[in-house]
């Protein structure tokens, strides 16, 4: 019996200190709820919340509330921390228990840490008592009180700019002026003043009415039309505000000073399409921020934005929760002479072509012009007029390949001399307009100048004949020639921050004795960009080193070379005193008054088959002997009827003539 007795005390003992050890503690119960938080399972979150709290705010609401300002505040690298206190926790005079904890974590406006209290109810449930979390807004942000909701706004940094080499601006941010009608001021002569404001902006009808019947839009409202520079289109600015109901609205944006002269090197600004936005969105940009569409405003995108500012605060106060100040974007300065870009451009206004302009000694990059253009200051307007133009104002020509006629034939000079197939002195017989060999069958190579029957490199260089590069082209041989041709960058990609289209010499290889003899003299199936074909030249003036372009100027504007020993620097002599006399005697005739030009014509024919009359592309390279610190590309399209490249050779030499530096 005394056994007996002893027994059961030990187990009712043991039943005493078990039930003890299951008995919850508070903060056990809380390290568990901080646990679910720091995983951002806020449905178990919501299962620990007290009865009260459960009455206030459904599960549903509780989660989505988590998740929305989650993710709306691009929440990373989420933190709650709790260190449990050594000794026994009592709860207060109410039965409920307070804990601190703290919060962290890195949100698209910045940082957010805090510490704060959090209170802890013992509540009877089914399976016994236990604790529970007593929540309200506050533990999401302290600043935040129930009912309250948070508000993110950006704060668009202030954009880069972009300088020429002299620190003139090509892209700027400036004042603008918004030209718009009321509509409730148009009274009865609504479809007149539509009308007449079509007339002066050159906006279709259909356009001005579509912004007209946006969904916001009242009779009170202002509704932006058409958005201006009042210094570069006052006559715009000044007839539109004739017109009754229309008014202005000072406004600020982007400008380019140079208008359609530097269109395509610059680009423009545009909103950003809806496929952009979650991209742009996981760089910092807000969703309402413009992007750089074409031109150097696209390549150089992330280093003129700058950084997006942001403020997280609750709705309708000043309590702020993080703050991120906008950083200013990066200002660009190029190589880009702007004087020098104006005047090649207004070289070829009224024509369709590209010039490419070049220090030729040091790399830089004087001008990139493309013609037609358009006015980037107005380029919504500017589309809407010149869409369907055939010329293809919008398409920047100086980055695309084209055939390079005769201009190719200093390089396949250059390139049989390396070979050591011709030198300075060998003379050929070449008589009569047309050559062809049996193999060739029914195909001849034509030339232009007959007066001339024994041809040296000089004089097949002055008076481009195509017999004699034709001729030297196949003895030089299929993998000479192309290797020759490669040395001078062919089917490279040109390191270059404006992306260019690269040269070829070939679809499929020149894979016969025709294609090899037409492509000695720039014909066959050759393309080069206007850029690159202004590199190769280069060769000339450096002793046979060719020149890396670059278009970004720097601190140190220490030359590189994209080609070292092209050729010999006595071959670069001889190719430069050839193209010497092309200006003084030759296809450039006659030379300039006190300027000492070396340069070489071209004229392309576009056919499709041999008896096609296409049309041409007239070309002309040339370059300052004396100073070696200016070279001009020029392709201009449709010369046929026109005496070919005269076209180009006059308008390089009138830039050359005003150009002063």
């Amino acid at each position: 019996m005394r056994y007996f007795i002893r027994l059961l005390l030990i187990l009712t003992f043991s039943v005493g200190l078990f039930g003890c050890s299951e008995k919850i503690k508070p903060e056990d119960r809380f390290s568990e709820y901080i646990e679910k938080w720091n995983q951002q399972d806020f449905s178990a979150m919501y299962d620990m919340l007290t009865a009260e709290t459960k009455n206030k705010v459904s599960r549903a609401e509780f989660v989505e509330r988590y998740k929305k300002i989650y993710e709306d505040i691009n929440a990373q690298n989420v933190k709650v921390e709790f260190v449990k206190p050594e000794e026994e926790v009592k709860p207060n005079e109410d039965g409920n228990v307070l804990f601190t904890y703290s919060f962290s974590m890195d949100t698209l406006a910045g940082p957010v840490s805090f510490n704060h209290n959090a209170t802890l109810v013992e509540e009877e449930l089914e399976e016994g008592k236990d604790w529970r979390i007593q929540w309200n807004t506050n533990m999401i942000f302290p600043q935040l009180n129930d009912g309250e909701e948070i508000t993110i706004q950006s704060i668009i940094p202030e954009r880069g700019g972009i300088f020429d080499r002299n620190g003139s601006p090509l892209a700027l941010n400036g004042e603008l002026w918004e030209i718009g009608i009321v509509p409730g001021k148009m009274g009865e002569k609504r479809d007149e003043i539509i009308q007449q404001f079509s007339d002066i902006s050159g906006m279709s009808v259909e356009e001005i009415e579509k912004k007209l019947s946006q969904s916001w839009v009242t009779d009170n409202s202002f509704v932006p039309i058409i958005t201006v520079d009042p210094i570069l289109h006052g006559q715009l600015k000044d007839s539109l505000l004739t017109i009754p109901s229309v008014l202005k609205k000072d406004s600020t944006g982007r400008k380019y000073p140079l208008g359609e002269s530097a269109a395509h090197l610059i680009g423009y600004l545009r909103s950003m399409y809806q496929e952009e936005v979650k991209d742009y969105q996981e760089k910092g940009y807000s969703m309402y921020e413009k992007i750089g569409a074409k031109g150097l405003e696209s390549v150089f995108e992330e280093r003129l934005h700058g950084e997006t500012g942001w403020v997280i605060k609750v709705k309708g106060t000043d309590k702020v929760i993080a703050e991120k100040p906008p950083v200013k974007g990066e200002d660009i300065y190029l190589t880009i002479d702007a004087t020098l870009q104006q005047l090649l451009f207004n070289q070829l206004k009224d024509e369709a072509g590209t010039s490419v302009a070049l220090n030729p000694t040091t790399g830089e990059t004087l001008a990139l012009v493309s013609s037609p253009s358009y006015d980037p200051n107005l380029y919504s307007l500017e589309y809407v007029k010149k869409k369907d133009d055939p010329n293809h104002p919008f398409m920047a020509r100086f980055n695309n390949t084209y055939s390079p006629g005769s201009t190719l034939k200093p390089l396949t000079a250059a390139i049989a001399l390396e070979n050591k197939v011709i030198n300075a002195n060998d003379i050929r017989k070449i008589s009569g307009s047309t050559w062809n060999k049996p193999s060739f069958g029914g195909y001849t190579v034509t030339r232009v100048n007959t007066n001339i029957t024994e041809v040296d490199v000089t004089k097949a260089l002055v008076y481009s004949d195509n017999i004699y590069f034709a001729q030297v082209a196949l003895e030089t041989g299929t993998k000479n020639f192309q290797n020759g041709l490669k040395s001078f960058g062919f089917e490279e990609e040109v390191e270059y921050p404006f992306p260019i289209e690269t040269s070829s010499i070939s679809n499929n290889g020149i894979n016969g004795e025709v294609l090899l003899a037409d492509s000695g003299y720039g014909q066959g199936e050759i393309q080069m960009s206007p850029l690159h074909l202004a590199a190769t030249y280069s060769t000339f003036v450096n002793n046979g080193n060719m020149i890396k372009p670059v278009l970004e100027k720097k601190e140190n504007m220490t030359p590189t070379y994209w080609r070292e020993k092209v050729i010999s620097s006595e071959n670069s002599q001889i190719i430069t005193n050839a193209l010497k006399q092309v200006v003084e005697v030759g296809t450039a005739k006659p030379p300039i008054q006190g300027i000492n030009l070396a340069g070489k014509t071209g004229t392309a024919e576009l056919k499709t088959s041999k008896d096609d009359k296409g049309k041409e592309n007239g070309w002309f390279i040339a370059y300052d002997l004396n100073k070696k610190d200016l070279l001009i590309t020029m392709m201009v399209e449709n010369v046929e009827n026109r005496e070919g490249s005269k076209v180009a050779v006059e308008k390089v030499k009138s830039v050359f003539s005003q150009f002063i530096r």
